[in-house]
């Protein structure tokens, strides 16, 4: 006799709330109300910055050591304390390096007297790219920052750290214009060898920045939206940490 009145009283309850409760959620959904709440209990993490991951382990640059434009040994030990900024590209390059170094060299500009940045570019076609080239390439393009490397060596071991290292594709493609083809991406390194990378409104890391588009452009002919702004925003808050 005791559950049947306990179960008379739940059911009551759940009369009493259904009565009072219901009308108005179904108010809320029909003025828009909940979704509205939802949204603002959504945490908008674009703009922060975040570790690249591999495995669950905070992605570091891979060590390396080639020559630059000035014939010297360059090693990642070289930019260790500094913010920079990594590319694979080739100076006989038709297509996107050219836009590249662009953007690259108004990075420069604005960050070059800092002692704390530097820029690593790598070529992906070292038996054509000597020091010479290189050096002759740098003074093209405006190239002055004396911690912006164009370095140049093994060609199996540059593939391998833009594939397998930094995971930014570059291979050999003979139908590809120039005859290579690769990446038009960059990576933003923080002062302790990190790849670091801004988050977008739902947290999750871009990786890497597009590199081929400039500000000026806005977006290209595929709908992509320029980074290089956002790269010079997260540059100065890496060189602030």
């Amino acid at each position: 006799m005791k559950n049947k009145y306990t179960y008379v009283w739940v059911s009551l309850i759940v009369l009493v709330f259904g009565i009072i409760v219901i009308p108005r959620i179904i108010d809320r959904i029909k003025s828009g109300t909940v979704v509205q709440n939802d949204r603002m209990n959504v945490k908008d993490n674009s703009g922060e910055l975040a570790y690249v991951l591999l495995n669950g382990k905070k992605r570091r640059v891979p060590e390396f050591a080639f020559t630059n434009q000035d014939s010297l040994l360059i090693s990642n030990t070289d930019y260790e304390g500094k913010v920079f900024v990594v590319e694979f590209f080739f100076t006989t390059c038709p297509s996107i390096c050219p836009i590249m170094n662009k953007n690259l060299v108004e990075i420069q500009n604005e960050f070059g007297e800092n002692p704390d940045f530097g820029i690593a570019s790598f070529s992906i076609t070292p038996e054509h790219d000597t020091p010479k080239v290189l050096k002759e390439y740098a003074e093209r393009y405006g190239i002055t920052d004396l911690d912006w490397n164009l370095m140049t060596g093994d060609q199996e071991k540059i593939y391998d750290l833009a594939n397998a290292g930094f995971n930014i594709f570059a291979a050999e493609v003979p139908d590809a214009p120039g005859g290579f083809e690769h990446s038009g991406m960059f990576a933003l390194i923080d002062k302790n060898g990190y790849i670091r990378s801004r988050v977008d409104k739902f947290g999750n890391p871009i990786v890497y920045y597009r590199g081929a588009i400039t500000e000026e452009q806005g977006t290209n002919e595929h709908g992509e939206t320029e980074q290089i702004s956002a790269l010079k925003k997260d540059i100065e808050k890496l060189l602030q940490e």
